[in-house]
Protein backbone atom coordinates (compact mmCIF):
# COMPACT_ATOMS: atom_id res chain seq x y z
CA UNK A 1 0.00 0.00 0.00
CA UNK A 2 1.11 3.57 -0.60
CA UNK A 3 1.02 5.92 2.39
CA UNK A 4 0.99 9.69 1.73
CA UNK A 5 1.94 11.95 4.64
CA UNK A 6 1.47 15.69 4.97
CA UNK A 7 4.21 17.22 7.15
CA UNK A 8 3.40 20.28 9.28
CA UNK A 9 0.74 19.55 11.88
CA UNK A 10 0.55 15.91 10.75
CA UNK A 11 3.91 14.24 11.41
CA UNK A 12 5.98 17.42 11.96
CA UNK A 13 5.23 19.71 14.89
CA UNK A 14 6.54 23.19 15.76
CA UNK A 15 8.93 23.05 12.82
CA UNK A 16 11.00 20.25 14.36
CA UNK A 17 12.13 17.20 12.33
CA UNK A 18 9.94 14.09 12.33
CA UNK A 19 10.01 12.66 15.86
CA UNK A 20 12.03 9.49 16.48
CA UNK A 21 8.95 7.45 17.38
CA UNK A 22 7.26 8.37 14.08
CA UNK A 23 10.49 7.62 12.22
CA UNK A 24 10.43 4.15 13.75
CA UNK A 25 6.88 3.65 12.48
CA UNK A 26 7.90 4.84 9.00
CA UNK A 27 10.89 2.48 9.03
CA UNK A 28 8.57 -0.40 9.88
CA UNK A 29 6.14 0.71 7.17
CA UNK A 30 8.94 0.53 4.58
CA UNK A 31 10.21 -2.78 5.97
CA UNK A 32 6.73 -4.25 5.45
CA UNK A 33 6.99 -3.37 1.76
CA UNK A 34 4.72 -0.32 1.78
CA UNK A 35 5.63 2.89 -0.06
CA UNK A 36 5.97 6.25 1.71
CA UNK A 37 5.32 9.57 -0.04
CA UNK A 38 5.69 12.97 1.66
CA UNK A 39 3.32 15.75 0.51
CA UNK A 40 3.58 19.26 1.91
CA UNK A 41 2.72 22.89 1.33
CA UNK A 42 6.45 23.53 1.76
CA UNK A 43 8.62 23.52 -1.36
CA UNK A 44 11.00 20.57 -1.57
CA UNK A 45 13.83 22.84 -0.36
CA UNK A 46 12.04 23.36 2.95
CA UNK A 47 10.87 19.77 3.31
CA UNK A 48 14.41 18.37 3.41
CA UNK A 49 15.41 19.85 6.81
CA UNK A 50 12.54 18.11 8.66
CA UNK A 51 12.85 14.77 6.83
CA UNK A 52 15.77 12.53 7.89
CA UNK A 53 18.49 12.05 5.28
CA UNK A 54 17.71 8.35 4.86
CA UNK A 55 14.28 9.26 3.46
CA UNK A 56 15.50 11.85 0.93
CA UNK A 57 15.28 9.42 -1.99
CA UNK A 58 11.60 8.73 -1.28
CA UNK A 59 8.98 10.49 -3.42
CA UNK A 60 8.21 14.04 -2.27
CA UNK A 61 5.44 16.40 -3.34
CA UNK A 62 6.06 20.04 -2.46
CA UNK A 63 4.22 23.33 -2.79
CA UNK A 64 0.83 21.58 -2.48
CA UNK A 65 1.67 19.73 -5.70
CA UNK A 66 3.79 22.28 -7.59
CA UNK A 67 6.91 20.13 -7.18
CA UNK A 68 7.40 16.38 -7.57
CA UNK A 69 10.75 14.83 -6.67
CA UNK A 70 11.77 11.18 -6.71
CA UNK A 71 15.23 9.69 -6.15
CA UNK A 72 16.46 13.23 -5.40
CA UNK A 73 15.56 14.37 -8.93
CA UNK A 74 12.83 16.82 -9.96
CA UNK A 75 10.22 15.06 -12.06
CA UNK A 76 7.71 17.90 -12.34
CA UNK A 77 7.53 21.64 -11.62
CA UNK A 78 4.30 23.60 -12.24
CA UNK A 79 4.40 27.32 -13.01
CA UNK A 80 1.95 30.18 -13.52
CA UNK A 81 1.30 31.29 -17.13
CA UNK A 82 2.98 34.65 -17.83
CA UNK A 83 -0.14 36.75 -18.43
CA UNK A 84 -1.91 35.30 -15.42
CA UNK A 85 1.11 35.93 -13.23
CA UNK A 86 1.30 39.56 -14.36
CA UNK A 87 -2.34 40.09 -13.37
CA UNK A 88 -1.83 38.47 -9.95
CA UNK A 89 1.28 40.56 -9.25
CA UNK A 90 -0.57 43.72 -10.29
CA UNK A 91 -3.32 42.96 -7.77
CA UNK A 92 -0.73 42.26 -5.10
CA UNK A 93 0.85 45.64 -5.77
CA UNK A 94 -2.56 47.32 -5.67
CA UNK A 95 -3.31 45.79 -2.26
CA UNK A 96 0.23 46.44 -0.98
CA UNK A 97 0.81 42.78 -0.19
CA UNK A 98 3.76 41.26 1.57
CA UNK A 99 4.60 37.81 0.31
CA UNK A 100 6.70 34.70 0.07
CA UNK A 101 7.06 33.60 -3.55
CA UNK A 102 8.88 30.40 -4.47
CA UNK A 103 10.73 29.87 -7.69
CA UNK A 104 12.06 26.48 -8.72
CA UNK A 105 14.62 26.75 -5.88
CA UNK A 106 15.22 30.38 -4.76
CA UNK A 107 12.57 32.63 -3.24
CA UNK A 108 11.43 36.24 -2.74
CA UNK A 109 10.24 37.41 0.68
CA UNK A 110 8.93 40.81 1.81
CA UNK A 111 7.27 39.98 5.14
CA UNK A 112 8.53 41.08 8.53
CA UNK A 113 11.74 39.26 9.56
CA UNK A 114 10.08 37.61 12.57
CA UNK A 115 7.02 36.34 10.68
CA UNK A 116 6.32 32.76 11.92
CA UNK A 117 6.37 31.39 8.38
CA UNK A 118 9.81 32.91 7.76
CA UNK A 119 11.29 30.60 10.40
CA UNK A 120 10.57 27.57 8.21
CA UNK A 121 11.95 29.07 4.98
CA UNK A 122 15.29 27.62 3.87
CA UNK A 123 16.70 26.91 7.36
CA UNK A 124 19.66 25.04 5.85
CA UNK A 125 20.49 28.00 3.54
CA UNK A 126 20.19 25.83 0.45
CA UNK A 127 18.76 28.65 -1.67
CA UNK A 128 18.98 32.42 -2.10
CA UNK A 129 16.54 35.13 -1.12
CA UNK A 130 16.32 37.34 -4.20
CA UNK A 131 14.24 40.34 -5.36
CA UNK A 132 11.07 39.33 -7.15
CA UNK A 133 12.48 40.71 -10.41
CA UNK A 134 15.36 38.21 -10.19
CA UNK A 135 13.23 35.20 -9.33
CA UNK A 136 12.31 34.23 -12.88
CA UNK A 137 9.92 31.27 -12.81
CA UNK A 138 7.31 31.50 -10.04
CA UNK A 139 5.77 28.32 -8.70
CA UNK A 140 3.88 29.20 -5.53
CA UNK A 141 2.68 32.48 -3.96
CA UNK A 142 1.95 32.96 -0.27
CA UNK A 143 0.35 36.32 0.53
CA UNK A 144 1.26 37.18 4.10
CA UNK A 145 -0.51 40.52 4.53
CA UNK A 146 -2.65 42.93 2.53
CA UNK A 147 -4.53 46.20 2.86
CA UNK A 148 -7.73 44.13 2.63
CA UNK A 149 -7.26 40.36 2.52
CA UNK A 150 -10.97 39.63 2.00
CA UNK A 151 -11.27 42.03 -0.94
CA UNK A 152 -8.08 40.63 -2.46
CA UNK A 153 -9.42 37.09 -2.13
CA UNK A 154 -12.61 38.09 -3.96
CA UNK A 155 -10.55 39.67 -6.75
CA UNK A 156 -8.43 36.51 -7.10
CA UNK A 157 -11.32 34.02 -7.02
CA UNK A 158 -12.22 34.35 -10.75
CA UNK A 159 -8.65 33.46 -11.74
CA UNK A 160 -7.99 29.90 -12.93
CA UNK A 161 -5.77 29.15 -9.93
CA UNK A 162 -5.92 27.12 -6.71
CA UNK A 163 -6.29 29.19 -3.53
CA UNK A 164 -6.09 27.86 0.01
CA UNK A 165 -7.01 30.15 2.87
CA UNK A 166 -5.13 29.47 6.10
CA UNK A 167 -7.24 31.14 8.78
CA UNK A 168 -4.85 30.55 11.65
CA UNK A 169 -2.04 32.50 9.96
CA UNK A 170 -4.45 34.71 7.91
CA UNK A 171 -2.60 34.05 4.65
CA UNK A 172 -3.56 33.16 1.08
CA UNK A 173 -1.74 30.23 -0.50
CA UNK A 174 -1.86 30.33 -4.32
CA UNK A 175 -0.85 27.57 -6.75
CA UNK A 176 -1.22 27.20 -10.54
CA UNK A 177 -4.41 25.76 -11.94
CA UNK A 178 -5.03 22.06 -11.33
CA UNK A 179 -2.24 21.82 -8.75
CA UNK A 180 -3.11 20.17 -5.46
CA UNK A 181 -2.10 17.18 -3.37
CA UNK A 182 -4.08 14.77 -5.53
CA UNK A 183 -2.98 15.96 -8.98
CA UNK A 184 0.70 15.32 -8.32
CA UNK A 185 0.54 11.84 -6.68
CA UNK A 186 -0.97 10.66 -9.96
CA UNK A 187 2.31 11.59 -11.65
CA UNK A 188 3.91 9.02 -9.36
CA UNK A 189 1.46 6.33 -10.44
CA UNK A 190 -0.84 6.64 -7.42
CA UNK A 191 -4.36 5.47 -8.26
CA UNK A 192 -7.70 6.45 -6.67
CA UNK A 193 -8.38 4.30 -3.59
CA UNK A 194 -4.83 3.02 -3.87
CA UNK A 195 -3.31 4.88 -0.94
CA UNK A 196 -3.71 5.85 2.70
CA UNK A 197 -3.52 9.59 3.52
CA UNK A 198 -2.52 11.43 6.69
CA UNK A 199 -3.22 15.18 6.84
CA UNK A 200 -4.48 18.06 8.93
CA UNK A 201 -5.61 21.00 6.79
CA UNK A 202 -7.84 22.16 3.95
CA UNK A 203 -5.08 21.61 1.40
CA UNK A 204 -5.36 17.87 2.16
CA UNK A 205 -9.02 17.65 1.09
CA UNK A 206 -8.36 16.64 -2.54
CA UNK A 207 -5.99 13.93 -1.33
CA UNK A 208 -8.46 12.65 1.26
CA UNK A 209 -11.27 12.50 -1.29
CA UNK A 210 -9.36 9.87 -3.31
CA UNK A 211 -7.76 7.87 -0.48
CA UNK A 212 -8.94 4.42 0.51
CA UNK A 213 -8.40 5.43 4.16
CA UNK A 214 -7.72 8.93 5.53
CA UNK A 215 -6.49 9.97 8.97
CA UNK A 216 -7.19 13.54 10.06
CA UNK A 217 -4.74 14.92 12.63
CA UNK A 218 -6.45 17.56 14.76
CA UNK A 219 -9.81 19.19 14.31
CA UNK A 220 -9.97 20.98 10.97
CA UNK A 221 -13.72 21.11 10.25
CA UNK A 222 -13.58 21.10 6.44
CA UNK A 223 -11.35 18.03 6.45
CA UNK A 224 -13.70 16.13 8.77
CA UNK A 225 -16.20 15.48 5.96
CA UNK A 226 -13.59 13.51 4.03
CA UNK A 227 -11.84 11.70 6.89
CA UNK A 228 -12.12 8.03 7.78
CA UNK A 229 -10.91 8.73 11.32
CA UNK A 230 -9.35 11.42 13.50
CA UNK A 231 -6.36 11.59 15.84
CA UNK A 232 -6.89 14.36 18.38
CA UNK A 233 -4.09 16.83 19.12
CA UNK A 234 -3.81 16.03 22.80
CA UNK A 235 -1.55 14.10 25.11
CA UNK A 236 1.32 12.16 23.53
CA UNK A 237 0.07 12.81 20.02
CA UNK A 238 3.27 11.67 18.27
CA UNK A 239 3.02 8.28 20.02
CA UNK A 240 -0.63 7.98 18.97
CA UNK A 241 0.24 8.83 15.35
CA UNK A 242 3.06 6.27 15.35
CA UNK A 243 0.68 3.65 16.74
CA UNK A 244 -1.88 4.47 14.03
CA UNK A 245 0.77 4.11 11.31
CA UNK A 246 1.76 0.71 12.76
CA UNK A 247 -1.87 -0.39 12.96
CA UNK A 248 -2.59 0.51 9.33
CA UNK A 249 0.71 -1.02 8.19
CA UNK A 250 -0.29 -4.35 9.72
CA UNK A 251 -3.83 -4.13 8.38
CA UNK A 252 -2.79 -3.53 4.77
CA UNK A 253 0.02 -6.09 5.00
CA UNK A 254 -2.52 -8.73 6.05
CA UNK A 255 -4.75 -7.89 3.09
CA UNK A 256 -2.03 -8.77 0.57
Amino acid sequence: MRFVFDLDGTIVFQGRPIAAIIQEALDDLLAQGHEVIFASARPIRDMLPVIPERYHSLPMIGGNGSFVMQNRTNRFVATFPDEQLKAILLLMEQYQCTYLIDGEWDYAFTGVPDHPIRNNVDPLRLAKQVPIEALGTMVKILILSSLDMEALYEQLTPFDIVIHRHGKENVLDISPTGIHKWSSPQKLGVMPKGFVAFGNDANDIAMFQHAIHSVRIGGHEDLALHSTETVELSGEVEQVIAAKINELSRYYSNLE
